[in-house]
């Protein structure tokens, strides 16, 4: 596979990481639990799957400003996904990596890929640079 340029929308450290790709929308508020940072949404396509350290693909986000709080309180807990890929940016999302950042914490780093490259990434092991290259693991 070639490597993938992505957008990045909050910079972050480099990272070798599994890709779980969520094939339906999330809201990390009521939709992940902070505490063991799995998908906590019984109706999610994805429920249970642990997102601590994985390159996760979000094609949607479900609105709340709550999400915010959420994320950081995974970053707090150094629980939060290795790399936070959208399809299109989340304000209210990616406040709380800010904020978490500003706090002086390691942050994922966050990109924008478009969703129609998620299925064939999912499961695989990706190389993500501070640049938003997106390559496989060699």
């Amino acid at each position: 596979m070639t490597p993938l340029q992505a957008e990045v929308l909050l910079p972050g450290r480099a990272v070798e990481a599994t890709a779980l790709a969520l094939t339906g929308p999330i809201s990390f508020w009521g939709g992940v639990d902070p505490r063991t940072a799995t998908i906590s949404d019984a109706r999610h396509p994805e429920f249970g799957e642990d997102i601590s350290g994985r390159a996760l693909l979000v094609p949607e986000t479900v609105g709340s400003c709550s999400a915010a709080a959420i994320l950081l309180e995974l970053v707090h807990a150094g629980r939060s996904p290795a790399a936070l890929i959208l399809h299109e940016p989340d304000a209210i999302l990616l406040l709380g990596l800010i904020v978490a950042k500003e706090m002086g914490w390691e942050t994922p780093i966050a990109l924008r890929l478009d969703r129609d490259r998620y299925a064939e990434l999912s499961g695989l092991v990706l190389q993500i640079s501070e640049a938003g290259e997106v390559a496989l693991r060699t």
